[in-house]
C-alpha cells in the first residue's frame, strides 16, 4: 500500500536535495504508486522525439518524476519550505496547514 501523500497537483513546492535543489515549481502531475510527483520546471531530461504528424522532431525538454521526499510544500506566508500539518476547522473540514507559519494552504 502506497504511503498517505501530502502533497497534490497544483501544489507550490521547493525541491530540497538533488541538483535542482530551491528549485520552486507547480506539481503538474501525482504518481501516488511510486510516491513520486511531476514538477514543473524541475528534473529535466532530454529526450529524442521522433517526428509526427502532431509534433516536430528533434531533442526535447522534458520533466521527469521526483520523488516525493525530494519535496517541501512552499509557506504561503513567505515561501519557504514548509512541513504539513492537519487542522479541523469550526465546520468540521479538514484543511492541510503549513508547520511554519501556521497558514491554512488549501481551502
Amino acid at each position: 500500500m502506497a504511503a498517505k501523500l501530502k502533497i497534490k497537483k497544483g501544489d507550490k513546492v521547493v525541491v530540497t536535495t538533488g541538483k535542482d535543489k530551491g528549485k520552486q515549481g507547480e506539481v503538474v502531475r501525482m504518481i501516488p504508486t511510486e510516491n513520486r510527483a511531476v514538477v514543473r520546471g524541475v528534473n529535466l531530461a532530454k529526450r529524442h522525439q521522433k517526428q509526427t504528424a502532431a509534433q516536430e522532431g528533434g531533442i526535447v525538454s522534458k520533466e521527469m518524476p521526483i520523488h516525493v521526499s525530494n519535496l517541501a510544500l512552499r509557506d504561503p506566508k513567505d515561501g519557504k519550505p514548509t512541513r504539513v500539518g492537519y487542522k479541523t476547522l469550526a465546520d468540521g473540514k479538514k484543511v492541510r496547514v503549513a508547520k511554519r507559519s501556521g497558514e491554512v494552504i488549501d481551502g
